[in-house]
């Protein structure tokens, strides 16, 4: 049975593990690197680049770039690159694929199954756009698991004693808090809250701002219609703003930001972490209020909490745990590493799906989740009436009687909402559908029962049923992925001929691996045996060895033409034939 893989889907980076003898292990990708940046590139040539290399090219292709697209799962956003437009599902899929490629080649099987987090504050529809992304990306998502509880479950697999934790999770687009006790072989999540529009991206904006305002204070010019130049300050500002997590100061330093009559312009400045707290002031009080509500839902006073975890890239910023430790009275634990928790906690979640708990040790542990936000109906006046209250344990299957408002009445809508708000238009429409054939009578006579179901994923169902007449209507809500059967298979198959095509990107970096080994054995082999060779086989080695280190500078593997890697494919060809006789000298 080929392994299943635990996933955490990041806003800015992406992280996979599995569980092996016993333990949880980061997959690496293909850079030997445990996190891959989010983010996606389309070239002019029709090529896409996916993480680390579509990361690097951001500042002079910043219009085919795309980050942070975990922000936009649920909506009916589109991203048009050339001809054609990308949904935020289509988009993740390609990090998924990605993801899914660089675990093959780790585990040396084929991966065809995942366990995906999301923020636990993802709604409905951004839950089913997460499956979607993974259907497309050729993973069959055996489980969306909510972030801050894979969390814990990492956290649990070594400390299993009764206890209370907050898991504070600020990552690069979205931020939770959930309050989860953990013993006697269950890990029970007591509530959650966040916000879905607070993350790592808006600290590097705050600052982006900052640092674009001030040069035009300086210099009179205004970078924030250069879309190049602003490309190249946000990435500044990321990393300044991880320099101060432990600098209190550092410098941002950009030659050439800007050409004017003039000649180029520099931008350089100081920037100290005592500014940067100032800049993100109204950040970090946004943590705040959801530390609050959770606790508040939890029923639990600070002061009762044995633990906080912090998770996601951004909770290293100093200024996170000062809040913290001023809200709570406790400094929050730096036991976990925050970029990888996540996926580890997938992969136990996997590890228990596929059945081998014993790869696991004896580790084994219930998981008890909670849906982050109220199910209603919409009733008369435009109400919206509760069915399944936020921070209910899923799975769950509530049902409610209702009747009609009119008098032989025949049908009635169901409107399915999500939020906490008391008016139905101040909520999130999660879909509609009629229930016909209600058996006529006087208003306030047929009972009409409503049944929500919310499954482990988060994933809502709802029925009615007129209990006269036995008709029954029901739906899987599914409005918020915005893409048909037909739209996703149509993205499968695309996939799968980008897949195609990473693979011969896969051959190109091998066969880069390969030549790079080539050149050190040349290197090490002539200055062996100079001596013992004729001069014009020297001058021949020394002519072409030089020739092919240079072309091997120029060349760009992920990005090159057909025709770029066929010549040094030829070059290193020649290369091999002329240093044979010195290469059997070894």
């Amino acid at each position: 049975m080929s392994k299943i893989i635990g996933i955490d889907l990041g806003t800015t980076n992406s992280c996979m593990s599995f569980i092996e003898n016993g333990k949880v292990t980061i997959i690496p990708n293909d850079q030997g690197n445990k996190t891959t940046p989010s983010v996606i590139a389309f070239r002019k040539d029709g090529t896409r680049l996916v993480g680390e290399s579509a990361k690097r090219q951001i500042t002079a292709n910043p219009d085919c770039t795309i980050s942070s697209i975990k922000r936009k799962m649920g909506s009916q956003y589109y991203k048009k690159v050339g001809n054609k437009n990308y949904t935020p599902q289509e988009l993740s899929a390609m990090i998924l694929q990605k993801l899914k490629i660089d675990a093959q080649n780790y585990l040396n099987e084929e991966v065809t199954q995942a366990v995906i987090t999301v923020p636990a504050y993802f709604n409905d529809a951004q839950r089913q756009a997460t499956k979607d992304a993974g259907k497309i990306a050729g993973l069959d998502v055996l489980r969306i698991i909510n972030e801050p509880t894979a969390a814990a479950l990492a956290y649990g697999l070594e400390n299993s004693y009764g206890q209370k934790i907050m898991v504070y999770d600020l990552g690069g687009g979205t931020f939770d808090v959930s309050i989860i006790e953990i013993g006697n072989g269950v890990i029970e999540v007591l509530s959650t809250s966040g916000d879905n529009h607070l993350g790592g991206d808006d600290f590097n904006q705050a600052l982006a701002n900052y640092i674009i305002d001030e040069f035009k204070k300086s210099e009179g010019i205004d970078l924030s219609n250069d879309m190049v130049a602003k490309s190249r300050v946000l990435e500044e500002a990321e990393k300044v703003k991880i320099e101060l997590s432990s600098m209190t100061s550092t410098i941002v330093s950009l030659p050439y930001i800007y050409y004017d009559n003039n000649g180029p312009k520099n931008l350089e400045m100081s920037i100290t972490r005592d500014l940067f707290n100032r800049l993100t002031t109204s950040l970090i009080e946004r943590t705040v209020l959801p530390m609050q509500n959770a606790l508040n839902d939890a029923r639990l006073l600070p002061g009762e909490l044995n633990k906080i975890i912090l998770v996601g890239g951004s909770s290293r910023i100093p200024a996170v745990s000062q809040k913290i430790y001023e809200i709570t009275g406790i400094a929050p634990s730096k036991s976990l590493n925050p970029d990888e928790c996540v996926a580890m906690g997938a992969a136990i979640q996997a590890g228990k799906l596929s059945g081998n708990v014993s790869a696991m040790g004896n580790y084994d542990v219930l998981l008890l989740d909670v849906t982050p936000l109220t199910l209603s109906i919409e009733t008369v006046g435009g109400i919206a009436t509760p069915l399944i209250e936020r921070n209910s344990t899923i799975p769950i299957s509530h049902s409610q009687i209702f009747t009609t408002s009119s008098n032989f009445q025949t049908q009635v809508e169901i409107n399915v909402l999500q939020g906490e708000r008391p008016l139905a238009k101040d909520n999130k429409s999660l879909g509609k559908f009629k229930l016909k054939k209600i058996k006529r009578a006087l208003r306030g006579v047929p009972q009409i029962e409503v049944t929500f179901e919310i499954d482990v994923n988060g994933i809502v169902s709802v029925s009615a049923k007129d209990l006269a007449s036995g008709n029954m209507q029901s739906i899987t809500i599914e409005s918020g992925s915005y893409m048909s059967d037909s739209d996703i298979e149509k993205a499968i198959r695309d996939a799968k001929e980008y897949e195609r095509n990473d693979s011969i990107i896969k051959d190109k970096l091998v066969f880069k691996n390969d030549a790079e080994n080539l050149i050190m054995r040349i290197e090490e082999a002539y200055a062996k045996n100079r001596k013992q060779l004729d001069k014009s086989l020297k001058s021949q080695i020394k002519s072409e060895l030089s020739s092919f280190k240079k072309m091997m500078k120029k060349i760009n593997f992920e990005t090159c033409s057909h025709i770029e890697y066929e010549n040094i494919r030829n070059a290193k060809m020649s290369l091999e034939n002329t240093c044979s006789s010195l290469l059997s000298m070894q």
